[in-house]
């Protein structure tokens, strides 16, 4: 019997610290009895500081529903497969979680048993699936009908362009203001049917070395104008002979400005971009992260930014993130997106050689 114990106690020694699950064990007064070396780093607790607390101070800082334990666990309330997201810091986590109380041999209840998956690489891949799937077939219905969409209006805006200038000839400026905003709705037209054909295969794309640094300091300039406009500053931290990445040096440059431009749009008047390198060498990444100090994203809409056609903006398209995730996915790289409601991380994953 004492061998039997010994033998448990060992597999329950080495179930919290080496078993790749997150555990968290409670006793009947929902205080923190043990808990996995997992658990610990993925909801970023020190476990000598937090044993033997009771759970509404372990996660004090958290409002009751976004709490990994639910308080009413000890009256029976279980959860099998229940999908968590959860932040620390800029990395965001997708967990799954299961839960069940623990009784003696009378069927008293001595505690509770909290176990969590972490499954954040599978529900990023199943959406990126999901999220090419669509794009792809948005992108074969607008290589077929991009055509038939241009030819009528570049024969509509060219004789528009007659028109105004015949108005302005004749001194007709309210006229001539008409076609001026008829033109400039042609243009949105043609900005969107060229952001479609992005979001098929990309053509003529040059896949090249490309060094990142490069490419973010010519885009310095143009990204400090527009955060000009806005009362924004902009924080540039590179790093030193960051290696080359396989992309098209244009595209690339697309994805970077038009991450930085949401960013400083969503800070509305004052804030801070700053534009982050980092190396992965163990990984064999080029890591760029975009943080702003903005209101965040809040988690009901943060799993829907990617989606082709959603956008909180009131003039946008919602196609600008699908664009720059099918561009950095051509070239093997990810990208992730964190919000805590006081800013947000967008952060470009991209191999090198």
């Amino acid at each position: 019997m004492h061998k039997q114990l010994s033998l448990l106690q060992r597999f329950a020694d080495m179930f919290l610290k080496d078993v790749n699950l997150g555990v968290i064990l409670v006793n009947p007064n929902l205080e923190l009895e043990d808990i996995s070396d997992m658990a610990c780093r993925i909801l970023g607790l020190n476990r000598e500081e937090v044993l033997r607390l009771p759970m509404d101070r372990v996660f004090q800082e958290l409002p009751e529903e976004h709490r990994i334990v639910d308080p009413r666990i000890l009256d029976g309330r279980v959860a099998r497969n229940q999908a968590i997201s959860w932040t620390k810091g800029q990395d965001r986590y997708e967990l799954l979680v299961d839960s069940n109380v623990l009784r003696d041999e009378e069927g008293k209840v001595v505690g509770a048993c909290i176990i969590f998956k972490d499954v954040t690489n599978l529900r990023s891949l199943e959406e990126q699936v999901q999220r090419s799937d669509r794009l792809a077939m948005i992108g074969q219905i607008a290589a077929g009908t991009a055509h038939e969409i241009r030819n009528p209006l570049t024969s509509i805006k060219g004789f528009l362009q007659m028109f105004r200038k015949s108005f302005e000839e004749q001194g007709m400026s309210r006229e001539k203001s008409y076609t001026e905003v008829m033109l400039k709705e042609i243009d949105r037209i043609n900005e969107l049917v060229s952001e479609f054909l992005l979001l098929s295969k990309p053509k003529n794309t040059s896949f090249e070395p490309v060094d990142v640094s490069m490419v973010l300091r010519e885009l310095l300039p143009i990204i400090n104008n527009e955060a000009i406009l806005h009362n924004v500053t902009v924080q540039y931290e590179a790093v030193l002979g960051m290696p080359p990445v396989i992309a098209d040096r244009e595209y690339l440059k697309q994805v970077f400005l038009n991450i930085c431009k949401n960013g400083i749009e969503a800070m509305g008047e004052g804030g801070y971009l700053s534009i982050t390198e980092k190396l992965d060498v163990e990984e064999r990444r080029v890591n760029i992260e975009i943080h702003d100090t903005g209101p965040g994203i809040p988690l009901y809409v943060i799993d829907k930014i990617f989606d082709p056609f959603f956008t909180t903006k009131s003039e946008g398209t919602g196609l600008g993130l699908s664009v720059c995730q099918r561009i950095i996915h051509d070239i093997g790289g990810t990208i992730r997106v964190s919000s805590k409601g006081y800013g947000t991380t967008f952060t470009i994953s991209i191999p090198f050689p």
